[in-house]
């Protein structure tokens, strides 16, 4: 079974803000493929379902950002989910707004919840899908930045960030390879 988890806050104070991109996908993926996230176990609120005759669960932790990996890891091994059946959606303030990048393996860049991710699953050797959403100007704190709502202009390009990352993982679970995948959604979207 494929696992997609997306990093996010909980609650619609946070809904549509920089830091909850990967909640974005993983609700885009629910809604493609008529999908409810109807469960709830181990800190994590998830669906299992079928997408493209592949059996799926997609994940949205329910432990506030910092805090991920105590959702993510007991339910992948609940489940008995390989790590390499693992993607990870999540914000990055080191690609520009409307870029994705797909990696292997990677330190968690100051990204607190990789940060939680990397330390619960033991090892920094997992699929993720970057999404780029710039840094903070003018001064404004880290913080105060990724937990600000996209302003309208914004939300037209990450509309089709969302669209381009859940078709990256449509592509995973039919099977295509992370490196073909990869070679195919890496990059700005125009």
């Amino acid at each position: 079974m494929k696992c997609i988890v997306g990093l996010g806050n909980i609650g619609k104070k946070y809904d549509r803000t920089r830091h909850n991109i990967g909640f974005e996908v993983v609700d885009e993926l629910v809604e493609r493929h008529q999908l409810q996230i109807d469960k709830q176990k181990f800190k994590g609120a998830y669906t299992i379902g079928l997408i493209n005759g592949e059996k799926v669960m997609l994940i949205e932790p329910m432990t506030f950002m910092n805090l991920s990996g105590e959702a993510v890891r007991p339910l992948m091994d609940y489940y008995n989910i390989d790590i390499e059946d693992l993607v990870v959606l999540y914000d990055d303030m080191d690609q520009s707004q409307g870029h994705l990048r797909l990696r292997q393996k990677g330190s968690a860049g100051g990204h607190n919840g990789m940060k939680s991710l990397i330390q619960h699953l033991g090892t920094d050797r997992f699929n993720r899908i970057r999404i780029g959403i710039d840094r903070p100007t003018n001064g404004m704190s880290v913080p105060s930045y990724v937990l600000q709502k996209f302003s309208d202009d914004e939300m037209i390009t990450m509309e089709k960030v969302i669209d381009r990352a859940a078709d990256a993982c449509e592509a995973l679970i039919k099977g295509e390879t992370f490196q073909n995948v990869m070679n195919q959604y890496n990059g700005e979207i125009k």
